[in-house]
């Protein structure tokens, strides 16, 4: 009976969490975004009752190591899921050490009585490996079972949420989208299809309103079963996307190279957005944020303690209002596949800050970029020889706070 008595009184006092989680999604393409060009509606509302930050931004603009960060509120130097294979020849059960010795959302949560699931993209091999309570991930690359989420079914949320009783829950919806294959449905695809639109480009976007038709249902179910007011949801993108048009697929895949894999916004920005009814103030807020905030903003949401090895920062204050007292954002690239998994700094290729408006890009070899985004959101012209003060100080910025790792 004292069990039960806990449990009720957890479930009454603490947020149920949907973390929403977009697949290689470029920054300027949603409706609340500004874009002309893509229709999500859905997303339009979420961001109408959210706190949306439009400065968000991933550390690392590669999937596994994007999603690690999600997890873990740290950088991928911290958690060393830095790349998103292992060398050749390398068992890649080898790298899912790491996520079971991370503070992993799921695991952090399931110590105050929460249950979790895991659907869609999760790299880590089991989803118990992260402390998930339930899943559709065992093995697989990408995410194996867990990648019909979304493109095929919402089943999976809708039965674990109903089965979940008194419990406190959390749910972790990653579907492969807007990411390749693009093979949206036909009557999405019609919509796009423009003499003076590459297919490719009209793919893409049918892809993004397909993501946005899932995120409409799963938002529908929440108020269906009444569920909105009590329910955290947190949406985020795991890196940029640039569709590249060209007739052959590139090295990098079919993404430009400014986005995906790079330290440009076009692969490192993304909105995030924060809806918790009664706790949170609708709004858009200019704050500089990061993925990194994504796990202590929800362990505050929900009542725990904020790990000390977690990099992030809460963002609810921010979201209330209150500007924040961090003024800078790091991040750091990492080669699609690692040379040592052990030693993320031999994989590095490059290092980036953002303060205020200025962002520098530091790559290993060749030479730094300074971009002013505020009036040069998408880094067509580079300040470094005209403004060397700046450049000294951002590059000092990013040593100290590079120095202060652990590997």
């Amino acid at each position: 009976m004292q069990a039960l008595c806990l449990v009720l009184l957890l479930a009454a006092k603490t947020p149920n969490v949907v973390l929403i989680v977009a697949d290689d999604h470029g920054w300027p393409d949603f409706g609340f975004m500004g874009s002309k060009e893509v229709r999500t509606p859905h997303l339009d509302r979420l961001a109408e009752s959210s706190a949306v930050f439009p400065n968000g931004y991933v550390p690392t603009s590669l999937c596994r190591a994007s999603l690690a960060t999600i997890l873990t509120g740290q950088h991928a130097y911290q958690h060393k899921i830095c790349c998103n294979d292992p060398p050749d020849g390398v068992d890649r059960s080898l790298m899912h050490p790491f996520i079971k010795k991370a503070p992993a959302l799921p695991r952090l949560l399931g110590t105050a009585g929460y249950i979790s699931l895991q659907t869609g993209k999760f790299w880590e091999g089991h989803f118990s490996n992260a402390g998930f309570t339930q899943g559709m991930t065992t093995k697989g690359r990408h995410g194996d079972d867990g990648l019909i989420i979304g493109r095929k079914t919402m089943k999976p949320i809708y039965d674990f949420i109903a089965g979940a009783g008194n419990k406190p829950w959390m749910v972790w919806y990653a579907p492969m989208l807007p990411h390749e294959p693009h093979n949206p449905p036909e009557r999405l695809l019609k919509k796009y299809i423009s003499q003076d639109r590459h297919l490719k480009q009209a793919k893409y976007l049918a892809m993004i309103e397909w993501l946005d038709e899932t995120v409409g249902e799963l938002l529908k179910y929440l108020d269906d079963k009444r569920l909105r007011d009590s329910t955290l949801v947190l949406f985020i993108v795991d890196n940029g996307w640039i569709q590249e048009t060209g007739e052959k697929r590139t090295t990098r895949g079919w993404f430009a190279p400014r986005s995906k894999l790079s330290p440009y916004d076009g692969g490192v920005r993304t909105p995030l957005m924060i809806r918790w009814p009664g706790h949170i103030k609708p709004g858009r807020y200019n704050d500089l944020v990061s993925t990194i905030d994504i796990a202590p903003t929800t362990l505050t949401a929900c009542g725990l303690k904020v790990p000390a090895e977690m990099s992030g920062i809460s963002l609810l204050e921010a979201a209330n209002g209150k500007t924040l007292v961090r003024k800078a954002v790091f991040g750091e690239i990492y080669e699609h596949t690692a040379i040592d998994i052990e030693k993320p700094g031999v994989n590095l290729t490059h290092r980036w800050v953002r303060e205020g408006a200025w962002k520098l890009i530091v790559p290993v070899k060749g030479k730094v970029e300074l971009f002013n985004v505020g009036s040069d959101p998408y880094e067509k012209t580079d300040l470094s020889a005209r403004e060397p003060d700046q450049v000294k100080q951002l590059k000092a910025r990013i040593e100290r706070w590079w120095n202060g790792r652990s590997d």
